[in-house]
């Protein structure tokens, strides 16, 4: 469960990264916005590792022998592009109208990655049905958390926590891979 629980927080980062530079903003209403975003944040978080593994179990047997690779490059790969986009330039510095369309887009980005690691969860002695719900609760948590900061503190924290998420991920990915290679029967 801890391992999951590491990959919610870290999948988690974009979300929390995009809400620091929402609550920034300083929309009036920051705890109705606050809710808005964790709600819609942790429902997109939690669906896309779902299909995810659903598109796994369909090549289940076929990638059974290698699956360890493929969940090091995913999230290698999707550590590794959240590294480096915490680097570029704030996307939420161009949103000046926060509709609902706008949130709803930016919901679904911020969970595209976690699509991908859905692919992993087979790997973790967790139930997919609560690892799911865990990354949804994790990721509504953090995005709640995000608005508030932003509101208190600006965007400085914006992509440092965007950079910690994608290094977590290059961890947890590398640890499957050497837990694979080395220390299984």
């Amino acid at each position: 469960m801890l391992e999951v629980f590491i990959l919610a927080v870290a999948l988690s980062m974009d979300a929390f990264a995009v809400s620091i530079g929402l609550g920034a903003k300083k929309y009036p209403s920051i705890p109705f916005l606050g809710i808005k975003v964790a709600v819609l944040f942790g429902f997109f978080q939690g669906l896309m590792p779902l299909v995810g593994y659903f598109a796994g179990v369909g090549a289940g047997e076929f990638i059974a022998s290698f699956d360890h690779w493929i969940a090091f490059v995913l999230l290698g790969g999707i550590g590794a592009k959240m590294m480096m986009e915490s680097r570029q330039e704030d996307t939420t510095e161009e949103i000046c109208t926060l509709s609902h369309k706008i949130l709803f887009t930016l919901a679904i980005a911020t969970s595209i990655d976690a699509m991908a690691a859905g692919f992993t969860l087979n790997l973790f002695d967790l139930s997919v049905g609560v690892s799911v719900l865990l990354i949804g609760v994790v990721t509504s948590v953090f995005s709640y958390a995000g608005v508030r900061v932003g509101q208190k503190s600006g965007v400085w924290l914006e992509s440092r926590a965007e950079f910690f998420g994608g290094l977590v991920l290059v961890l947890i990915g590398l640890k499957i891979l050497l837990e694979h290679l080395f220390f299984e029967a």
